[in-house]
């Protein structure tokens, strides 16, 4: 897998890892070309296979000469460290390696529950997103044809929050999930810039990624952060483009340190994201459609998806390369934040 220079990148303002991917390529001074919209029109521009499912960003490398749409940010973002020697997001010592791989996997698959609840459960949110969205594929788009986009677009948003066990019943697991977050994080912003020091991880961007529309766009989620955590508010404007930090490896905490400054993260990972992780691999594993598990203190019900299924399989991935003296202090580490049971066939 061979970058282009520069990257083709299709994406969206409002797609949260869009932004990531944007902030990140900013960050490491990757040549890259963005174009917003529907990524089927580049695909077609350019002869390629369209990717399944289509997911905003799409970028496009050369794969054994073969020019290929790409969807998934994270394994990007490796290949991107392979092919580029400076200014990684990946913290070179592999426990540190560990703990930003299962943040930025916290990041993509629970922060943007809250992300995606926060915009279509709450009335002026709906309102505002599908006035906008709409204008971010077309900002001159006809105003009758605005209008009807905007009611088809907001009645199929509002219709897919089961997609990440948002309703009635769940919203109060997340809204407190998202509150106790932030306060989580304007503790960490207190002690360093970013969540492994003077220099951002790839899961910083994961985060920050989300924090654009929960923050930079939408209201309720916005005033709330307001509230709790001022120190967000600045961080996810400095995030947006790193490209003049100057960075240096020893700007890297040590495992001793994140340790003490990432346990209240981990703690939350160990209540909200861990047993929906082990809930939906057991419904996959049982080829079960849903799966109930006890988050917070109380019942959250969902569709089972394979690609959770995959991110826990993977953290285990990550684990299982490190050496057993690694092991034993990331063991020792999630079992004093809860986190334990994500490695998976271990003594606990």
């Amino acid at each position: 897998m061979k970058s282009l220079n520069p990257i083709p990148i299709v994406g969206n303002p409002a797609s949260p890892y869009t932004r990531k991917m944007l902030a990140l390529m900013r960050y490491r001074r990757i040549p890259y070309a963005v174009e917003w919209g529907d990524p089927r029109a580049l695909i077609k521009k350019m002869g390629l296979e369209e990717p399944k499912p289509i997911l905003l960003p799409v970028l496009v490398f050369n794969i054994d000469g073969k020019n290929r749409a790409i969807t998934d940010s994270t394994p990007i973002i490796r290949n991107l460290e392979n092919e580029f020697s400076v200014r990684r997001v990946i913290p070179s010592d592999p426990k540190l390696n560990f703990l930003n791989y299962v943040l930025e996997d916290f990041g993509d698959e629970w922060v943007t529950k809250y992300m995606f609840h926060y915009r279509w459960h709450f009335e002026d949110d709906i309102e505002k997103a599908g006035t906008v969205l709409p204008l971010m594929h077309d900002v001159s788009l006809e105003n009758k044809s605005h209008l009807e986009f905007k009611k088809y677009f907001s009645e199929l948003q509002t219709s897919r929050l089961w997609v990440v066990g948002s309703n009635n019943k769940t919203a109060p697991i997340i809204e407190e999930s998202y509150k106790r977050f932030l306060n989580q994080l304007e503790t960490c912003l207190s002690i360093n810039p970013f969540l492994f020091g003077k220099r951002p991880s790839s899961s910083d961007f994961a985060i920050y990624g989300q924090l654009t529309q929960l923050i930079g766009f939408d209201p309720t989620s916005s005033a709330i952060a307001h509230n709790i955590s001022p120190r967000a508010i600045s961080w996810i404007d400095q995030m947006e483009d790193l490209s003049g930090l100057n960075v240096h490896e020893e700007d890297w905490i040590t495992f001793e340190q994140a340790e003490r400054n990432l346990s209240n993260i981990f703690e939350e990972i160990g209540t909200v994201y861990m047993p929906a992780l082990l809930a939906n691999s057991n419904a996959i594993n049982q080829n079960e459609k849903t799966w109930t598990a006890n988050i917070d203190g109380a019942e959250w019900n969902q569709k089972s998806f394979p690609y959770q299924a995959k991110c826990l399989q993977w953290i285990n991935n990550e684990f299982e390369v490190l050496g057993k003296d690694d092991q034993e202090d990331i063991l020792n580490f999630l079992r004093n934040t809860g986190c334990s049971d994500l490695i998976l066939g271990r003594k606990k």
